[in-house]
């Protein structure tokens, strides 16, 4: 036990001397959860607080322009900026980019009339299925001149697409009024009351939004629970560079060599690197936990949940800095200088990162990726870290991506003895 602790101290020692390796244990990890919640928190903002601009250029001089100009307004997802009907297409383009807006909408000269066009079809149809009006034969749907929509290339997928549905449901709401209003007056030789319209439009059904969570809760998981726990694990795996250099150092200057000569092992000081440096992990994941939960409020950001099963949190942190630990020792016992273990040891933790799930998330994973994904300790590290933070789960439902981690980490081990065997370090 006295040679563990005076090892111990020594590895205390040598890890308070590397300035860099603390600056990339603590201060990157820190950095990169501000930021990257800050960006994905504005992200949400962004879309939740309607702050999209918008270009809106209504050529229509019908009815149907102007309801689809009250329909989009009536969304309230976009600032709106209506412009001159007589400017050009080009001319649009170019006022978004002095407008700084993101998206241009153009409802086209003569809409109203090929829309009451189709509309009138369409109720044609119904009604002489329903055996109330004349055959229909004879008559040919007519299509509408779609409306044209321009967007900035810096609007990813995502917000394009949620746009794109906003204004096809604005579409369909001017679209249902007019074949309503066809069928009305073509029955009752009346215009449609205004009571019966809005009562048959804007009587949808509701989505009632229900995030799924193990505790039964109903907290909508904010931009703090997918990033903390994310760039915490990252923090971890990234003592690869003050660990593994650490290695490295001792086969280049001879403590191998020197241990072999005195009454104990090198096995022990392995064991001391992995107590230390687990420690620090643990000290890693509670420094930014901290800060997720005291530090974002004062940042304007969304604090951080703690998981109400604490035994598994702190399970889950040991599993995964232990892990960690283990990678980075062996790192720098198959790594023969210090460069090779840190610049190996880096990518190979980002290239982990990118396949597990952490800077891309596990479901958008191409089929060919899934079995990639599994040998990734990181991969079982952040599934058990979203278990307890978006789930609400508890130790028994994240017991699986606990043993997984385990396992691979025992590997990792018997591949380190392993080496240290082969070139006789042991």
């Amino acid at each position: 036990m006295y040679k563990l602790l005076a090892t111990i101290k020594k590895d205390l020692l040598i890890l308070s001397r590397d300035k860099v390796g603390l600056l990339v244990m603590f201060a990157m990890p820190i950095l990169l959860a501000v930021v990257i919640t800050s960006v994905q928190n504005s992200t949400f903002e962004l879309v939740n607080d309607n702050k999209i601009g918008m270009l809106l250029c209504n050529r229509d001089t019908g009815d149907a322009g102007r309801q689809l100009s009250a329909a989009i307004h009536r969304f309230g997802m976009f600032n709106i900026d209506s412009v001159a009907a007589g400017l050009t297409d080009e001319q649009i383009k170019n006022t978004m980019h002095d407008k700084d807006a993101l998206v241009a909408i153009i409802i086209p000269p003569g809409f109203d009339a090929k829309l009451s066009d189709k509309a009138a079809y369409v109720a044609s149809k119904a009604l002489n299925d329903l055996g109330v009006s004349e055959d229909s034969a004879g008559k040919t749907t007519l299509h509408v001149t779609p409306v044209t929509f321009y967007y900035h290339p810096v609007l990813q997928t995502a917000f394009r697409q949620s746009i794109q549905g906003t204004l096809r449901s604005a579409l369909q709401i001017v679209e249902n009024k007019k074949i309503l209003q066809t069928i009305y007056s073509s029955l009752n030789d009346a215009a449609v009351p205004d009571s019966l319209e809005n009562e048959m439009i804007n009587n949808r059904v509701e989505v009632n939004e229900i995030p799924v969570s193990r505790d039964g809760s109903r907290n909508i998981p904010n931009a703090s629970q997918h990033n903390i726990p994310a760039w915490t694990i990252f923090a971890m795996f990234f003592i690869v560079i003050s660990l593994g250099g650490a290695v490295v150092r001792e086969k280049q200057n001879g403590s191998f060599a020197r241990l072999k000569t005195l009454p104990t092992s090198y096995l022990v000081s392995l064991l001391s690197k992995q107590i230390t440096y687990t420690a620090v992990t643990i000290l890693q994941a509670a420094v930014i936990f901290s800060i997720g939960v005291w530090i974002f409020p004062l940042l304007g950001l969304p604090p951080l949940n703690i998981p109400g099963d604490v035994l598994g949190l702190l399970l889950v942190t040991f599993t995964c800095g232990w892990c960690a630990a283990g990678y980075a020792i062996c790192i720098g016992v198959f790594a023969e200088t210090q460069e090779q273990a840190n610049g190996f040891g880096a990518v190979s933790v980002v290239l982990l990162a990118a396949i597990g799930g952490i800077m891309i998330p596990s479901f958008v994973m191409p089929a060919s990726f899934k079995i990639l994904m599994n040998i990734s300790p990181l991969h079982w590290c952040i599934e058990a870290y979203y278990g307890l933070f978006l789930e609400g789960g508890k130790l028994s439902d994240i017991i699986t991506n606990i043993l997984s981690l385990f396992a691979i980490t025992v590997f990792i081990q018997l591949l380190t003895v392993w080496g240290l065997k082969r070139k006789n370090l042991i």
